[in-house]
């Protein structure tokens, strides 16, 4: 069996409040990993994770962070050094969100916000925490993207944009950074089950389930797996990938 292994690991785990980030948190503890967690709005539900976490054997503490601001996120970067050391691992997930509308009524603030919260995230995250993965020779960058930046339909204009700047954002670092052998990566879900479906009872939604290949939503489960999978050595040879989690619902083409 090949273990997907992260002891000795820490990782930072932006958005670690929300229904995927702490899926994702969790099942990286899980392969062995030590975590930082980021939260913006949600302190109750940062601290609770971490001592779940804590209450595994693995290490883990909340950090209040604002990831369009890059002086929020130099100070969490020096917060998490001062508490443990410098992160291998860091996971881009969080995301502002907004109501989706056709594009000649878009909010201007809403394509900003997206700008911010997609682009700028991955930008001050990797200008904090990259340098340190490049003196040790060894780093994981993965930003959470998604299916929707192939599909582009109507209303998606300013989520796309977002995340379209933060695919050539990565791809750009993924050049920069390989020779210090650091991969950079996209993990990008479909819509994705979460336990706040599972409790409202809305897991199936014939309307799109219909449309994907293997005729379901994936779990929020699924998408941290793949998260782990590339933050561990098995995907030592993957970067520069957008991958993704969708049942097929999208397949990018050569």
């Amino acid at each position: 069996m090949l273990p997907i292994d992260l002891s000795g690991r820490l990782a930072v785990v932006t958005g670690a409040s929300g229904e995927l980030g702490r899926v994702i948190a969790r099942t990286l503890a899980q392969a062995g990993a030590d975590v930082a967690l980021t939260y913006l709005n949600s302190p109750a539900k940062a601290e609770a994770l971490a001592t779940e976490i804590a209450a595994t054997g693995r290490r883990a503490k909340a950090f209040r962070t604002d990831v369009t601001s890059q002086e929020s996120i130099l100070a969490l970067r020096d917060a998490v050094r001062a508490w443990h050391h410098d992160p291998e691992i860091i996971v881009n997930n969080a995301v502002i969100q907004y109501p989706w509308k056709p594009l000649l009524e878009q909010p201007i603030e809403d394509y900003e916000s997206q700008f911010r919260s997609c682009v700028l995230h991955n930008v001050h995250m990797a200008q904090a925490f990259v340098p340190a993965m490049v003196a040790r020779r060894w780093g994981r960058v993965i930003a959470i993207s998604t299916e929707c930046v192939m599909q582009m339909f109507p209303t998606q204009s300013a989520y796309v944009g977002g995340k379209r700047g933060l695919d050539g954002v990565m791809r750009v670092l993924a050049k920069e950074v390989g020779e210090h052998q650091i991969t950079v990566n996209e993990v990008a879900p479909g819509w994705t089950v979460s336990d706040k479906e599972r409790a409202a009872g809305t897991v199936v939604r014939d309307g799109y389930d219909q449309t994907v290949p293997l005729r379901r939503r994936g779990t929020d489960q699924e998408i941290a797996n793949v998260v782990a999978f590339i933050a561990s050595d098995l995907a030592s040879f993957i970067t520069g990938a957008y991958i993704p989690v969708s049942g097929g619902n999208v397949m990018p083409t050569v």
